[in-house]
């Protein structure tokens, strides 16, 4: 088993994730085994209970971990599944380390950084594991991060105890571009590796972000600064999409060094899948606009995995989705509706939590149900629609959800309790907010002859969970008579998972995440025919060529 680090220098934000995701892919095309894990410094234990302003969206995995959104480049790119053991925080490692020092696991010893924390984080790095031929770690934030330091720390006694030839690390920085010198400055890069290198770790790889070409007397002077071969200083250039970046890093020998490193003779890799997405990006018909209403939209990553899950529909469909992003508060008082929304094919309402903007997106919804446009309603998207249709439809005019109001008629409620792994989970409004919902994957029942049945063509279905409040079936019986179609549902009929409109062009609202599971190889079935049908609505009702 070979390990391989992703650090990251100079600046944050520059795409270790990406950078993870993509190896992972190349080195899985070539037939190996690969995890991809991930380490961030905060002092959170998860980024559940983290405003999406900071941190963007909380990605979901099946077993119901809620985990940094580089997980999610992890799965679209490498098609495996992570899991609870694959994403850690700073946070989780002092509360594991707290926790067994309560217990009395150290049997009397005085707690430090070193060696108890550096410990628990290498028992991380080696959790979980059975098989793999590869297993890339990336470490979260900066190095030279105060809060980074036992991470980089541990790694450097985990190349010790494993051994040099077992080991890679890839340091990711910038080489920025001076507009005022007009040339690019390699100087923040060796200033970056000196940094990591004073913390005992000699980068192996140097993966060098820069809008402009590097050439390479400039790469002979990193490569001769930062003590690396040549052939390992590798430069990473902005792509048109994501999903070009790792044929561009194969292009640049990136899996090929890395390989040289171990000194394993490079197996024959298979780049079709990879070359059939950058021949779909490059050939696309056309472009559908689809509007998505949320209450993050300043901070797009908040809905990062919509996004790729839409963008991943319409590579497949040779169909470039842009999208408008429409904050919901703008909607909530004197608008006009057809400005808002001219020209697009579809309109999303996103997932949020909280009473912010809760009326835009219902006045939203009333507008799109009204105008017969292409509506997906995710999680609390979906929760808006009932509350929309309970006031404008059934004439309950103050129809509302227990999560922002104590008064009213709560369409919409707390869940008390629910079943998870044969085991009953309970929770009240006094509950704490972190780690308490209901996470990860359930089961769903598909109603024969509905939308659902004909876009899934499965009767089971299993989807991921993240959220508190339930449909309020008390009130189902009317919905249904006034036209709205409870299509899915938890196997034991209790908990509302799919809701359609009757005659509508196409109206579904779902209670669980169906991005958290598209991939750029397998795009998420709801998606896939939501992006056909703003598409037909775009040809068919606004008549654009």
């Amino acid at each position: 088993m070979r390990y391989i680090f992703i650090t990251g220098g100079v600046t944050s934000s520059l795409g270790k994730g990406i950078v993870s995701a993509s190896l992972g892919a190349l080195l899985k095309s070539r037939g190996y085994k690969v995890r991809n894990k991930k380490m961030d410094p905060y002092l959170n234990v998860d980024p559940g209970t983290m405003s999406p302003y900071q941190h963007g969206e909380v990605f979901v995995t099946d077993d119901g971990a809620e985990t940094d959104l580089d997980i999610g480049h992890y799965e679209r790119f490498t098609s495996n599944s992570c899991n609870k053991h694959d994403s850690i925080s700073a946070g989780r490692i002092y509360f594991n380390v707290i926790e067994k020092e309560r217990n009395g696991d150290y049997l009397g010893d005085t707690i430090q950084v070193i060696p108890h924390v550096t410990n628990e984080i290498k028992a991380f790095i080696v959790n979980d594991l059975s098989d793999e031929d590869f297993v890339i770690c990336e470490i979260g934030g900066t190095v030279g991060d105060i809060e980074a330091t036992p991470f980089i720390e541990s790694v450097r006694q985990f190349i010790n105890e494993q051994g040099e030839n077992n080991v890679l690390v890839v340091h990711l920085t910038l080489i920025p571009y001076l507009e005022s010198a007009q040339e690019i400055k390699t100087k923040p890069t060796q200033h970056s590796v000196r940094e990591l290198q004073s913390l005992g770790i000699k980068p192996n790889i140097l993966l060098c972000r820069s809008s402009h070409e590097v050439t390479e007397n400039e790469k002979r002077k990193i490569a001769l600064f930062c003590n690396v071969n040549i052939l390992d200083v590798i430069c990473g250039y902005n792509c048109s999409s994501i999903y070009n970046v790792p044929l561009a890093y194969h292009n640049e020998l990136l899996d090929e060094r890395v390989l040289h490193h171990f000194n394993i003779d490079a197996p024959k890799i298979n780049l079709a899948p990879w070359q059939d997405i950058e021949h779909k990006i490059a050939n696309y018909i056309d472009t559908i606009t689809i509007a998505l209403v949320g209450k993050y939209v300043i901070l797009r990553d908040a809905y990062k995995s919509i996004v790729e899950a839409l963008n991943h529909s319409g590579i497949h469909q040779f169909l470039k989705v842009e999208i408008k992003w429409v904050d919901s508060e703008i909607l909530e008082g004197d608008c006009d509706f057809s400005q808002v929304f001219k020209g697009v094919n579809g309109v999303l309402v996103a997932p949020g939590f909280g009473s912010r903007g809760i009326e835009g997106k219902i006045n939203a919804i009333t507008y799109i149900r009204n105008n017969n446009i292409p509506f997906l309603g995710i999680c609390f998207g979906m929760q808006m629609a009932i509350i929309e249709f309970a006031r404008n439809v059934l004439g309950i005019a103050n129809a509302t959800s227990s999560e922002f109001s104590s008064e009213g008629s709560h369409v919409i409620g707390l869940i008390s309790e629910w079943v998870k792994d044969g085991k009953l989970e309970v929770r009240d409004s006094d509950s704490k907010k972190g780690g308490t919902m209901r996470l990860g994957s359930y089961p769903c029942s598909i109603e024969d002859g509905t939308l659902a049945k004909e876009i899934y063509q499965n009767s089971n279905i299993e989807e991921r969970h993240r959220h508190r409040y339930e449909v309020n079936l008390a009130y189902k019986e009317q919905l249904e008579h006034a036209g709205m179609i409870f299509s899915g549902m938890s196997p034991d009929a209790t908990l509302t998972e799919i809701i359609e409109l009757k005659e509508h062009r196409f109206f579904i609202g779902v209670q669980f995440h169906p991005e958290l599971k598209s991939k750029i190889f397998i795009p998420h079935p709801l998606f896939n025919s939501y992006v056909k049908a703003c598409y037909k609505y775009k040809k068919e009702v606004l008549n654009v060529k």
